[in-house]
Order: structure tokens, then sequence, then C-alpha cells
């Protein structure tokens, strides 16, 4: 158990400016340890800037992000402490999936029997000597989640995990971010999946056009629908704030 450790995420006033265009505008939200944080918003909103600043992948115009109260590039063992899936296609394809992870460990300075462990804990052992260029988007998906777990980090962000998943798939995983964070682990997830969240998310973060539309517990704003689902609630939360609208034919 982790319950002892302090992982969480902070986003402190964060703002995303290219030129005159605004993609994040004083951003402000917290992931606490113990607990999923689903983090939602229609596209374009900002979800995946916003994963790349806490990654220290961009830089924020202004405000920070931080992970144990620090930035990323200040954490003395990175991999050790947050662990990330945010695009399981950057893998080099003709290397195995064996020796990604080898090679990820290396360079983050951790164990290298944590390899078998996390190809276990995903399902790949089978398919852990094959050449990623042959893995179909599921099972690289798979090795990008054993990726983020190979430090066993205290905070996890998984940015639309599920893309690509079976239906077996995507319960193994609802499965496997419940017991992270009933673990004690501070677990962010972004999906346009708006069915999962109520089976995993224990809060819920929503935005739209770069600003936070809402923080609460995921009950809360489900009941916000007046017995409609998590879907109508998000619907008309972020109506005003999609950037596009589908017609219907006549």
């Amino acid at each position: 158990m982790r319950t002892e450790r302090i992982d969480m995420i902070e986003v402190r006033n964060l703002s995303k400016r290219y030129g005159p265009r605004v993609v994040m505008d004083d951003l402000s939200f917290a992931v606490r340890p113990g607990a999923e944080t689903g983090f939602l918003g229609p596209n374009g909103a900002g979800k995946s800037t916003t994963m790349r600043m806490i990654l220290g992948l961009d830089r924020p115009s202004a405000g920070c992000a931080l992970i144990h109260g620090r930035r990323y590039a200040e954490l003395a063992h990175p991999l050790r402490t947050v662990g990330a899936l945010l695009d399981a296609g950057w893998v080099h394809p003709k290397r195995s999936g064996r020796n990604h992870l080898r090679w990820l460990a290396k360079a983050g300075g951790l164990p290298a029997t944590r390899v078998d462990v996390v190809l276990e804990a995903v399902g790949l052992t089978a398919a852990a000597g094959q050449r990623v260029g042959g893995y179909s988007l599921g099972m690289r998906q798979r090795l990008g989640i054993a990726a983020a777990l190979l430090g066993d980090p205290g905070v996890l962000v998984f940015d639309e995990p599920t893309n690509g998943l079976d239906p077996e798939g995507i319960r193994w995983f609802r499965w496997l971010t419940r017991m992270l964070a009933g673990q004690g682990r501070a677990v962010l997830v972004s999906s346009h999946l708006l069915a999962e969240m109520p089976l995993t998310a224990d809060e819920l973060v929503v935005i739209g056009r770069g600003r936070l539309l809402a923080q609460c517990p995921t009950a809360q704003l489900v009941a916000a629908a007046d017995g409609g689902t998590l879907e109508d609630a998000f619907i008309e939360l972020t109506r005003q704030d999609i950037q596009y609208t589908s017609g219907v034919a006549a």
C-alpha cells in the first residue's frame, strides 16, 4: 500500500498562448492521491496540452504544473515519480516490446527486472519478443501502459488509454486504474468514453477552451443531469465551448 505517500498533481493558473491564440486560460485543478480523476473536455479543449505541460514537454506561458510540489524537470527520479501514456505510436517499429522497455529502464536507472513484471501485468509476455511494428493498436496501448508502470510511480497520467482496446481490454484497464488508485496513487485519465467515467473515476475535471468548467465528484456531475447521464451533463456543461456542431439532415 502507498497511502503514506502524498502523490498528487497540482495545476496552478496554467496558461498557454501561441501568438494571439489562447490554448489554456488560467487553469487550476488538483489530482489527489488515492483517487482516479477523469479529465474531460470537447475536442480542442486543451486536455493533451495540459498533460504535456504537466510532464514538462510544453512550456506554459504563465502558471505552473507540479508533481509532488515540483516541476517535472526538478524531479530527482522522474520515472519513479510519474508514469505517463500520451502517444502509443512513438515506439521504434523495429524494436521488440521487451527491448523498448529495457531501453527505458536503463535510461531511467530502473532495475531490468521491472521489464518482465510490467509485461506480465499488461498481458504482453507472449508478444514481448515481437517487433512493435507488428503490434495491433491495442497491443501498442498495452505496451505504453507497461512503460508508464515501469518505475512503479505514485502518479499516473493517461491520455485516451483505451483507444484500440477491445471490450476485454477496456474492462482490464478499468480494473487496473481502480487498483492503482486503491493503492494510494494519483491517477489522471483523459477519455472521450464518457460511459466509462462513472465506472472508474472518483472525481472529474471538465475543461472547455482551456478554462476550468467543473471539478467535482463524478456522482455530483451526473446528478446535475436531472435524471440523465454523464453524457447529458457533459454536453450541457460544454455546450458553449465546442468548436463545431454536427448538422442533422432534413
